[in-house]
């Protein structure tokens, strides 16, 4: 296991290389730069603004100095927010999005798994259809309208909770169940079909045979293995809520990475996009390597190929 955590990790390291290289000179090349504005800056004060943040150098020299600091840690000043160095914010913004991702995640394990359990110990009954019709229309129903449906029925219908804002845990309630409930469609599907294989595994069939109680058929002997699709999903499925989240973020006004992210590639804030690429990049090998080992506890073979 040692093994197999150390060549992730080494693996790890030419992939953000290859990512951070690709990243860079696409932000270069793309159209427009930094100090680009709707209101032409003077051109001795655009001239200054690039010799201080180094823009002024050949675009190789820019690139060799940007590796230099990355490999010191230094992911550089933003462009857009004078005073205020990428990893500072980042290190703001990420646990608002984190915060979200872990509730929206939670939403969608607690609601999925136990629908999909339901279906397949209920198949083809209405407990079956009903659970699996409804994660089909959560699957088809994109956040960006699920959003303001549920500001509609649950702000300003019914005043329950706020529409907009990140203030406090009643702030948290929709924009967790909006992306928490199209993630748990995902989770109740895979359960669904995870399951059904392991109850028609031999040894599921002999826990029954020998009469053991359906409850414990199902928690001690199917759940372990009828849940490994649900396992190899949470990988991308959480850095997805937590890199894709800026849409969720822009409907409820959440200050979140995910926004940053977005308005530094409108605003072409180059070291503010390719901190946040790193970033996002770093997490989604960090998660696939612990659901790696989460799969391979789960299940002995996944351990033994390891």
């Amino acid at each position: 296991m040692k093994k197999f955590v150390f060549s992730r990790v080494l693996q790890a390291v030419p992939t953000l290389w290859v990512i951070a290289t690709l990243t860079f000179f696409m932000t270069r090349y793309a159209p427009g730069g930094p100090f680009d504005t709707e209101k032409a800056i003077p051109q001795e004060i655009k001239v200054k603004l690039e010799s201080h943040f180094g823009l002024d150098r050949p675009l190789f020299d820019q690139y060799l100095l940007y590796l230099k600091n990355l490999l010191r840690g230094d992911l550089g000043p933003s462009f857009k927010y004078p005073g205020w160095e990428v990893s500072e914010l980042i290190a703001t913004a990420f646990p608002v999005s984190l915060t979200l991702g872990v509730l929206s995640l939670s939403i969608a394990l607690l609601i999925g798994i136990p629908a999909g359990i339901i279906a397949a110990l209920r198949k083809n009954t209405w407990l079956d259809y009903l659970p699996m019709s409804l994660s089909m229309a959560g699957i088809c129903l994109p956040t960006f309208v699920l959003g303001p449906l549920l500001i509609y029925i649950f702000s300003t219908q019914l005043g329950l909770f706020p529409p907009l804002g990140w203030y406090g845990p009643a702030d948290w309630v929709l924009p967790s169940f909006t992306l928490g409930l199209f993630y748990a469609a995902y989770v109740a599907r895979l359960t669904r079909a995870g399951m059904l294989e392991t109850l028609q595994q031999d040894y599921v069939r002999t826990a029954r045979a020998k009469g053991a109680n359906p409850w414990q058929v199902v928690t001690r002997h199917a759940l372990r293995g009828g849940l490994l699709p649900v396992v190899t999903y949470l990988g991308p499925a959480f850095a997805g809520l937590i890199s894709g989240s800026f849409i969720i973020e822009s409907i409820f006004f959440i200050p979140g990475l995910g926004k940053f992210f977005v308005t530094a590639a409108f605003n072409r804030d180059y070291t503010m996009v390719l901190g946040t690429v790193l970033f996002y990049a770093a997490l989604i090998i960090l998660l696939n390597l612990l659901v790696d080992l989460l799969q391979a506890w789960l299940d002995p073979k996944a351990r033994q190929a390891q």
